[in-house]
C-alpha cells in the first residue's frame, strides 16, 4: 500500500470517527467542527468562512442551528457594529467537551507509538502540514 493510501485511510477514518462522536452528541459533523473553532475563541462570520474552507452561507446555516439551541451567540463586533462575532455559550462548551470526549481515534493511534515515535511523527506532520514551498531546487 502506498504513502498516499495510508493517508487516505487515515483521514477517512479520522473523519467518520469524528462524525461519530458528533453524532453521539446530538450534532452533525459540520457543526461540530464548527462549534470546536468558536470555542478556540470568538470569530466573525467571514473568518469562521475562512477556517471552514466554506461559503458564508453554510457557516451562517450552521451557526443558526447552534444558535437555536443555545450553543452559540451572535454579537455585533465591538469594533465593527456591521459585523457580527459568534462566541460559544456554556451550553456550547460542554457539548465540545463531550464530542472530544467520544472522539478518541486520534489519542488510540498515537497511543500504539513509542514516545521517540511520537515525536518524530509530530515533526513529520508538522513538515507536511506547513505553508506550501516550491519545488526542490534542481542544481
Amino acid at each position: 500500500m502506498s504513502l498516499e493510501d495510508q493517508l487516505y485511510d487515515f483521514v477517512f477514518a479520522y473523519d467518520a470517527a469524528f462524525e461519530r462522536a458528533a453524532q453521539d452528541s446530538g450534532l452533525s459533523g459540520a457543526q461540530a467542527c464548527l462549534l470546536v473553532q468558536i470555542g478556540r475563541g470568538s470569530r466573525t462570520m467571514g473568518e469562521l468562512a475562512a477556517d471552514l474552507v466554506c461559503d458564508a452561507s453554510n457557516v451562517s446555516q450552521l451557526v443558526r442551528r447552534l444558535e437555536s439551541r443555545g450553543l452559540v451567540v451572535r454579537e455585533p463586533d465591538p469594533e465593527d457594529r456591521r459585523t457580527r462575532r459568534v462566541s460559544i455559550t456554556d451550553a456550547g462548551r460542554e457539548t465540545s467537551r463531550a464530542v472530544e470526549k467520544r472522539f478518541t481515534l486520534p489519542a488510540e493511534r498515537v497511543g500504539r507509538l513509542a514516545k521517540a515515535e511520537r515525536e518524530q511523527l509530530s515533526r513529520l506532520l508538522a513538515k507536511v502540514s506547513g505553508p506550501e514551498v516550491g519545488p526542490e531546487p534542481t542544481g
